[in-house]
């Protein structure tokens, strides 16, 4: 198997937060428009956090003189059949993305770039959050199956991940939303 270069992954993985940003919205937008506020408000504001992600790796680049390029992204998913196939989706995105941070770090380490390695722990550390506030609030979603008031009372009454929050994250390139 080829392994691929640090540098070319961390390129990529800035494409892969603005994409999951627009997923983030696109989802957002379809609980806006089935008068479900609390979860669009929740997604909206999981966008603005991946924003701050892909933000936060174009500073790590600028700050290592290492170039930035911002890939493109491809177009969203937008339609879904029930209230759970977004939060599903959002669930299997951030296990995505957990995999692309850990591939990163292990690049990093086999490249011997400590800096590298080191920035990857932060990501690592909030992919546990993202992967288990998802987890959650999948969970709630199933087991209140049609009744949408359970889970938008849920949401208005707990706090469901950080919302981008973390006091020792990195700087975000332009400063953080």
């Amino acid at each position: 198997m080829t392994r691929i270069p640090f540098d070319q992954l961390l390129t990529s993985q800035i494409g892969n937060e603005f994409a999951a940003s627009q997923q983030y919205i696109a989802i957002a937008v379809w609980f806006d428009d089935h008068d479900l506020p609390q979860l669009a408000r929740h997604f909206y504001r999981q966008s603005v956090e991946e924003r701050n992600h892909a933000m936060m790796l174009v500073q790590y680049r600028v700050d290592r003189d290492l170039g930035v390029t911002i890939p493109g992204v491809e177009a969203p998913r937008t339609d879904f059949a029930s209230v759970v196939e977004p939060i599903a989706l959002a669930l299997a995105q951030e296990k995505q993305v957990t995999g692309q941070i850990e591939a990163l770090f292990r690049a990093a380490r086999e490249e011997g770039d400590a800096l590298g390695e080191q920035a990857m722990l932060w990501f690592l550390k909030e992919q546990v959050e993202e992967v288990a506030s998802m987890t959650t609030l999948l969970t709630i979603a199933e087991r209140a199956g049609d009744n949408y008031f359970d889970i938008e009372n849920f949401i208005a009454r707990e706090t469901v991940g950080d919302h981008g929050k973390s006091t020792d994250g990195p700087q975000a390139a332009g400063g953080a939303l």
